[in-house]
């Protein structure tokens, strides 16, 4: 309880220095035009709302399109998506185009409100005002849907808005794209769409005490939580995608346009909360984009990376034998994966290689929930809650983290229970 409310103290403390700081906002002219009935420019804004994957977070399972509802469930508390369709009541009906560009380069609402990121503000305040005003034709051409957002539950202090205005002047940085001169056209529509429109680093990027991005590490990796298979939220951890020899160095041009396109490439197939940016996102954009935002991540600088704890040779005897036990058949002693049983788990593997084993660990206790596609392995992987203990879990991971040129550190059975 004392380090609760000393935490709490501390964060309003922050708060309020931050609020003192924080510069006069700049938002739209209220004059700013609200783009007439286009069809053309609705079409385009429909595209460029597939590349923000808007409806993955704006739409609940088995919910109307852009009607909002998604809890998303964050170490602050829970907060629930919004209405995005043009009902007047529930939804965006009567905002105008400046109301809608405060809100995503600002993170304000028309009544001044503020806005929490997991709304990613963050990044979407790179996007053009053509862009904006495609996106906001394409929103007013969908079906009006009244549908009340559900109350966010917060724990104190987080539960209070205001305070975002001194998380902002902490943290956030507003601005549009500026392209870079020195780069290729491709590059810089790569630089565009990762950065703003798909916001990557909203997962990819590790966060702070704040839940603010580090500066110096952009996708260097981090971690998040979201569903698991079965029900029940679980960290995560969206992989490296700088060129460090654990990130997309170990991906080749071709086999990250694959993934991004289908899911699917020679190392692995996409899992878990990845499956709904593919499937409703990227597999869905033009080839020509899809190559610019491979040219884009796989120049990124290499991150600094952490130190791997060492796996003690116990260990990996006892996740040798578990291994062979349990995941040999399909896997392989090689860990090459038969083609048609089960993936590569050697050298390519990002999820074996990242930092924070937690996305492996929920691939090991709960199945990899794969996408929505005719099924690539001839049987889906057991879920190992029920087979193995924590101490059995951590084993095989750290087994298979450590061996066929692996080199990804110890796993605890602490950091098993965590995923429990």
């Amino acid at each position: 309880m004392l380090r609760s409310l000393l935490f709490a103290s501390v964060v309003i403390a922050l708060m309020f220095a931050g609020w003192l700081l924080l510069p006069p906002a700049t938002t739209f002219d209220a004059a700013s035009p609200v783009p007439a009935e286009d069809n053309a420019l609705a079409t385009r804004g429909e595209y460029l709302a597939i590349a923000g994957n808007c409806a993955s977070c704006h739409t609940a399972p088995g919910g109307e399109q852009m009607a909002g509802g998604l809890p998303f469930v964050t170490p602050f508390g829970t907060i629930h998506s919004t209405n995005i369709t043009p009902d007047a009541e529930t939804g965006i009906g009567n905002w105008s185009f400046a109301d809608f560009a405060n809100s995503m380069r600002h993170g304000v609402r028309p009544d001044g409100t503020q806005l929490y990121p997991v709304f990613p503000y963050t990044a979407f305040t790179r996007i053009s005002d053509d862009d904006l005003a495609a996106i906001f034709a394409y929103l007013n051409s969908l079906p009006a849907i009244r549908q009340p957002t559900p109350a966010n539950d917060l724990s104190f202090p987080f539960n209070i808005r205001a305070l975002m205005k001194a998380w902002k002047a902490l943290f956030f940085e507003y601005g549009v794209y500026e392209p870079d001169a020195t780069q290729s056209d491709e590059w810089n529509r790569g630089a565009y769409l990762v950065q703003a429109l798909a916001h990557c680093g909203e997962c990819h990027t590790p966060r702070n005490a704040l839940g603010a991005a580090r500066a110096g590490s952009p996708m260097a990796g981090g971690e998040y939580l979201d569903r698991v298979p079965g029900g029940g939220h679980r960290p995560w951890f969206a992989p490296d995608l700088t060129s460090s020899d654990t990130g997309l160095a170990l991906w080749p041009e071709g086999e990250l346009a694959a993934y991004l396109k289908t899911g699917r490439n020679f190392f692995i197939e996409t899992f878990g909360p990845m499956n709904e940016v593919i499937m409703n996102s990227t597999s869905r954009l033009g080839e020509d984009d899809i190559r610019a935002m491979t040219v884009y991540l796989k120049e990124l600088s290499g991150s600094a990376q952490a130190v791997r704890a060492p796996v003690p040779e116990r260990i990996m005897g006892r996740g040798r034998t578990i291994y062979n036990l349990h995941c040999g058949t399909c896997h392989l002693p090689t860990g090459e994966g038969d083609p048609d049983m089960a993936p590569k788990l050697n050298r390519g593997s990002l999820v074996v290689q990242a930092v924070n084993p937690a996305s492996m660990i929920n691939a090991i206790l709960y199945s990899p929930e794969g996408p929505d596609l005719p099924p690539r392995w001839r049987e889906r992987m057991d879920e190992f809650q029920y087979i193995l203990d924590d101490e059995e879990v951590a084993a095989v991971a750290s087994y298979i983290r450590n061996s066929w040129g692996n080199r990804a550190g110890l796993v605890t059975p602490d950091q098993v229970a965590r995923q429990r």
